[in-house]
């Protein structure tokens, strides 16, 4: 059973719903799902990204790798130290409530790798302030290196740009297939109720779903319905060109496109988030509840080769922190309540039927010669 709202959640929520509302009525009836989804999450005050409520942690929503466990946060530092070792910046888009950041930066100091800066780039100005609280208790010598940035830098960087769980976060398309012909899902306004209703796609949503579907290997079946991010290719387009040499290194849950769209995931990927609960309502608890749908690493493969960077590394997050030492992290911990404690987090974080393989770790580089030790054990590029 969904937990109530508070009445301020509630009063937020309507106002939310108000708004989408009156850009429904004001583009004639109907918003593609991806409007929708931008509303509901960025609109300025009101949105899930833009306005106050927790997101992160027990109290939160969801819990992302960084949350869950420091493990994750020491294995990509240890990526990360070879790309520093001469200078070198840190850019992490999307830095949750800084635990990432502070743990990574402690972690290099201690291998001698620090880099010049660690910048960051936060949509939402409520975990903004919390990285602010959490980088303030660090060292002096650490917390000078932290800057937050408003936009993307002018000046490429030489180093390593992070995004942890930030592609899922694009707002995306949907669409059901109808007799061969695809339909657009998208929102309408009945009765002062958001409702899901069906429309002829536009020319870019039907090129794109049309070069979808003749990749496949497999015909899909009639009804099913599915989700498309056209966003993540001008997304990766614009990070590439803050990369002048060096690593970006993505996280997040996905699949490659035969996988994604697979004849029996007849429903898509898209779900939502509140409070520790996963459902797949998008139109309750507006502003207050995520709404996230899995990567198409595929796509993201294609547009890093198209903006000229190397597809240097796919594998399971699993792999990728058995690559980069986790298990010698959890040996080295002190033994009792702690390594209990540590040893329940490497669980979440590395089994099948928690994180392990439903999230993926992905390496795009340019211009660099250097060994990616987190892709050592698994190579899983032949199935983009």
């Amino acid at each position: 059973m969904m937990p109530a709202l508070s009445p301020e959640e509630e009063v937020h929520s309507r106002a939310v719903a108000e708004l989408i509302a009156e850009r429904v009525r004001a583009a004639g009836g109907w918003l593609s799902f991806e409007q929708f989804m931008e509303l509901a999450l960025y609109a300025p005050g009101l949105g899930y990204y833009s306005a106050g409520s927790v997101k992160l942690g027990p109290g939160g929503d969801f819990a992302t790798a960084p949350e869950i466990s420091d493990l994750f946060s020491r294995c990509v530092a240890r990526q990360c130290a070879p790309l520093l070792a001469g200078g070198g910046d840190i850019l992490e888009l999307g830095a949750g409530t800084g635990r990432m950041a502070a743990i990574i930066l402690e972690t290099l100091a201690g291998s001698g790798a620090l880099p010049d800066r660690y910048a960051i780039l936060e949509v939402s100005a409520d975990l903004a302030d919390r990285q602010r609280g959490r980088l303030q208790r660090l060292p002096a010598e650490l917390r000078k290196r932290v800057v937050w940035l408003d936009r993307l830098p002018d000046r490429p960087i030489r180093g390593v740009i992070l995004a942890n769980e930030v592609l899922d976060a694009l707002p995306f398309r949907r669409f059901r297939l109808h007799g061969g012909d695809v339909r657009e899902l998208g929102v309408a306004v009945e009765g002062g109720v958001l409702l899901e209703r069906e429309a002829a796609p536009d020319a870019e949503l039907g090129n794109a779903a049309a070069a979808l579907l003749g990749e496949l290997p497999l015909p899909l079946p009639e009804g099913y319905a599915s989700e498309v991010c056209l966003r993540a290719d001008p997304w990766v387009a614009g990070v590439s060109e803050c990369l002048e040499q060096g690593l970006m290194l993505l996280f997040d849950y996905g699949l490659p496109r035969a996988h994604y769209y697979h004849p029996q995931r007849t429903d898509g990927t898209f779900r939502c988030h509140f409070r520790q609960r996963v459902h797949d309502d998008p139109y309750i608890n507006l502003g207050v509840q995520d709404i996230t749908a899995w990567v198409d690493f595929t796509r993201v493969a294609q547009a890093a080769v198209a903006c000229g960077l190397d597809v240097s590394g796919f594998c399971t997050q699993a792999a990728f922190l058995l690559a980069t030492g986790v298990e010698r992290l959890l040996a080295e911990s002190a033994a009792g309540v702690q390594h209990a404690r540590l040893a329940g987090q490497a669980r979440r974080l590395l089994l099948p039927g928690e994180m392990g393989e439903a999230f993926k770790a992905m390496a795009l580089t340019r211009r660099i010669d250097v060994a990616l030790e987190g892709f050592a054990l698994q190579d899983l590029r032949h199935s983009l």
